[in-house]
């Protein structure tokens, strides 16, 4: 992840810190992660991959920097949505899916728009997204 990261390949590493995290919570058969493998997620992993995102994009991606927009717009869903450039599909009841011509993987992307496929692109439920948050800041305390 570390080198896709540092070679800018986003949409790579995006893929790659889904697989990482999956490993990580012993959800590789499963393929996504539910709220409680995010509540027991280890902090060390949660740490090193938010920092690499962090580092790698220059403060502009990462669990961290979706954080602190998720508190700024005060955990509207949609204002956090609209912010990071995410245009949902309607579809699912508690949300949808992210839709896939919406994520981008280059230079226009908005602060905050990466990683993504980790735990909300692939989800109906968007809480399972706000519980990373609260993982991290659980982490912060750790």
């Amino acid at each position: 992840m570390r080198d896709l990261l540092k070679a800018g390949e986003w949409k790579e590493a995006d893929r790659e810190t889904l697989a990482v995290m999956l490993k990580a919570a012993d959800k590789e058969q499963e393929r996504w992660l539910d709220p409680e493998s995010i509540k027991n997620f280890p902090c060390t992993d949660l740490r090193t991959i938010d920092q690499l995102w962090v580092k790698y994009s220059n403060g502009r991606f990462g669990f961290s920097v979706q954080k602190k927009i998720w508190l700024e717009v005060r955990k509207n869903l949609n204002a956090f949505w609209t912010r990071v450039g995410w245009q949902i599909s309607a579809k699912w009841f508690l949300g949808g899916w992210i839709k896939d011509e919406s994520i981008k993987y280059d230079g226009t992307a908005p602060v905050g728009h990466l990683p993504v496929s980790s735990v909300a692109r692939n989800l109906t439920n968007p809480l399972v997204k706000w519980n990373i948050y609260s993982r991290y800041e659980t982490c912060k305390n750790i």
